[in-house]
């Protein structure tokens, strides 16, 4: 009896980590690549702008 209770206690913190995991992936909102895009075409200009100045 006592190695069911040792081989149900992966049992059930692999279970409990599957619901934790679904549930903490459920409030995750799809981003697209535009802001990540827009702060890089914005830190090109940057370094043009300074680097034709000199």
């Amino acid at each position: 009896m006592a190695v069911l209770a040792w081989l149900l206690i992966p049992l059930v913190a692999a279970i409990g980590a599957g619901l934790w995991g679904s549930w903490a992936n459920r409030t995750r909102k799809v981003r697209g690549d535009g802001p990540e895009l827009d702060g890089y075409a914005r830190f090109r200009a940057a370094m043009e702008r300074s680097h034709t100045g000199s």
